[in-house]
């Protein structure tokens, strides 16, 4: 993935492969009964509706792991926004290959294209706010490198990616180390330097994370007159100094974005990106070379 230095194609192929196991196992039988095994083809994926085109590269893999020969031609980049009924990309190769790879390749694009348009639609509902949208960890199991990269081609910002790459001291957390001030102790006492997030469970422990310089705050499932609050008392802490970013998180819609995208809030998580979002509606149109043509 090019913002994080990865080699996309090669990170996504065990995914692209085990899909394919998955569809096709011993073989696909219809294709392989009516199709003649030399016999060359054309296809293009045509998108059926409008969105935000994400995984064309994993399309290419799987098309390109059944016939390494393939011509892909990808018609437009990831992040790009689809007309219904544009052309996304153009195959060329056996017919076969083709045939076989067409559902792993459109399952794959279907569904980060979902995820890239509900990210877009987000990320305009809070336009000229200064809010950026992000995601969580609620990803379909296997696939959180692919839905986060949606995320990001759709405009959104990625929150962590695992349990290894930030600190999040939430509610559970601070029951277990007996207090919010003690788990914050407790992170920083570990010698891991890695940035610190807290959820705070109202008013008093956002005035205990703020007097603990803690640098980011999740107000989870605060809204109304609670959450003026909450930003009123950062809002004091960043007039005399502060330096904290402030993320809503819980149950965030499409439509409660801008009641939420308040002065001082600085991120917007929505787990419904990852996990509800509707696959984007894409088709493949075959068209077979006749025979003899060159």
């Amino acid at each position: 993935m090019s913002e994080t230095g990865m080699d996309f194609a090669a990170a996504v192929r065990p995914m692209v492969e085990l899909a394919l196991i998955e569809d096709v196992a011993i073989g696909d039988v219809t294709t392989e009964a009516t199709v003649d095994a030399g016999r060359m083809g054309e296809a293009r994926i045509v998108a059926r509706e409008a969105g935000v085109l994400a995984g064309l590269e994993i399309a290419e893999v799987a098309f390109r792991h059944l016939d390494s020969d393939i011509l892909f031609e990808g018609r437009l980049s990831d992040g790009a926004a689809l007309r219904a009924g544009q052309e996304v990309a153009l195959i060329h190769g056996k017919l076969r290959a083709i045939l076989t790879a067409e559902r792993v390749a459109l399952n794959f694009l279907g569904r980060l294209s979902g995820i890239a348009t509900a990210t877009r639609r987000a990320v305009e509902a809070v336009h000229g706010t200064g809010v950026m949208i992000t995601d969580t960890r609620k990803t379909t199991p296997g696939l959180r490198l692919l839905e986060k990269y949606a995320v990001a081609m759709g405009g959104g910002v990625n929150h962590r990616l695992g349990l290894y790459d930030m600190f999040l001291v939430k509610d559970n957390h601070v029951a277990a180390a007996g207090s919010l001030t003690e788990a914050v102790r407790r992170v920083r006492a570990s010698g891991v330097d890695l940035p610190l997030e807290v959820e705070c469970d109202g008013e008093a422990q956002v005035r205990e994370a703020l007097a603990l310089s803690v640098g980011r705050l999740l107000f989870d499932n605060f809204r109304g007159a609670e959450l003026d609050r909450a930003l009123a008392v950062v809002a004091h802490a960043r007039r005399g100094g502060a330096r904290v970013e402030v993320e809503i998180s819980g149950r965030v819609t499409l439509e409660s974005l801008p009641e939420i995208a308040r002065p001082g809030v600085d991120y917007i998580s929505m787990g419904s990106l990852t996990h509800s979002s509707r696959g984007l509606d894409l088709s493949l149109e075959v068209t077979p070379r006749k025979e003899g043509a060159r």
